[in-house]
This record gives structure tokens, C-alpha cells and sequence, in this order.
């Protein structure tokens, strides 16, 4: 089943306990953002200090109903442009309450090199995320299989992976 509009929302919305993110571009092709990033690439940066949006709210939300919200991103240096962009906005995103962990492969190798882009809810569903190669999304799609594939992806993720704060230490983000 494919997902979109409210039904996709629902999910942000409705999960129970967790809602957590595997990433695994280097870059991903939303038209919303390209003014943004013309912005970034041109030197302008927002202040994570006073940045606030509809989605820094939402994860106030979340973590005032003790529920979680994470990521993981993989990436090689050097950074692309869009995931310094990206990164911008992870920092008050974690100030918010997202969990954004960086599994950097650069000089290893990735064990999850096979694995998609999918969203997680609850342990139970699993969302998978369809790009062309330049990171376009092409759809969303309910896995209609067992979940225990992806938990074990989140686990290694997790052991894999940095707090993004700490990963950023030292880098000019």
C-alpha cells in the first residue's frame, strides 16, 4: 500500500511510542527546499538558538508525551552540499527532542550498504522510501512483511553510529 497525504501524516500523529528513520543519501531532491539551499550555498544560515517551526514544535510534542522520535543518517566525507545544509537544521531539531545519530562509512565499511530509506513505527510497521538515484522520492510504501528485518537495522545503526553533536564537534556545520 502506497502512502500519502493524511494517511501519511497519521502516522507522524498516531504512533504510540517511537517513530524512527533510517537515511541513506548523500542528498534528497525536495522541491520545497531549493530556495533554502540556494540560500545556504549563497552563506546564509539560520540561528539554531531562535530557530522554531511547525516541525521543532511537533517535537516538543512528542517528548512532552514521552515518546521518541529519532534518526540515523549514514554519510561519507567529504559532506555534500545538502547534508551540510541538512545538518543546519539537526541541531535545533535535536534541541527539540529529535534523537539524531551520523554513522559516517568513510573509512569502513557499511554494514547496512544494502539497505533502503524507511520510516519505523513502533516496532511494528515499517514504511519503506523510494528515491530515483538523485534523491527524488517516488513513493511511500507500507512493508507488508515482518518488521524484525528493520529492527535489527535500527540496532545496528544505533551501535554504529554517533550523537550528532558529537559528530559535528570540530566540523564547520
Amino acid at each position: 500500500m502506497l502512502l500519502d497525504g493524511e494517511a501519511w501524516q497519521a502516522r507522524f500523529r498516531d504512533f504510540r511510542t517511537e517513530a524512527w528513520r533510517l537515511e541513506t543519501l548523500p542528498a534528497y531532491n525536495v522541491p520545497q527546499e531549493a530556495e533554502e539551499i540556494q540560500s545556504f550555498l549563497a552563506g546564509e544560515r539560520i540561528d539554531p538558538h531562535t530557530y522554531s517551526n511547525e516541525y521543532t514544535e511537533d517535537l516538543k510534542r512528542v517528548r512532552r508525551e514521552g515518546k521518541i522520535k529519532g534518526r540515523v543518517h549514514i554519510v561519507t566525507r567529504p559532506l555534500s552540499a545538502y547534508l551540510r545544509y541538512e545538518f543546519m537544521y539537526y541541531r535545533p531539531h535535536v534541541w527539540a527532542g529529535e534523537d539524531i545519530r551520523i554513522m559516517d562509512v568513510t573509512d569502513r565499511i557499511n554494514p547496512l550498504a544494502d539497505c533502503q530509506d524507511f520510516w519505523m513505527f513502533d516496532r511494528t510497521e515499517v514504511v519503506l522510501m523510494n528515491y530515483e538515484p538523485d534523491g527524488t522520492q517516488i513513493s511511500r510504501e507500507v512493508h507488508g512483511g515482518d518488521a524484525t528485518p528493520y529492527i535489527e537495522y535500527q540496532r545496528i545503526a544505533l551501535v554504529e553510529s554517533v550523537p550528532f553533536e558529537e559528530y559535528v564537534k570540530g566540523l564547520d556545520v
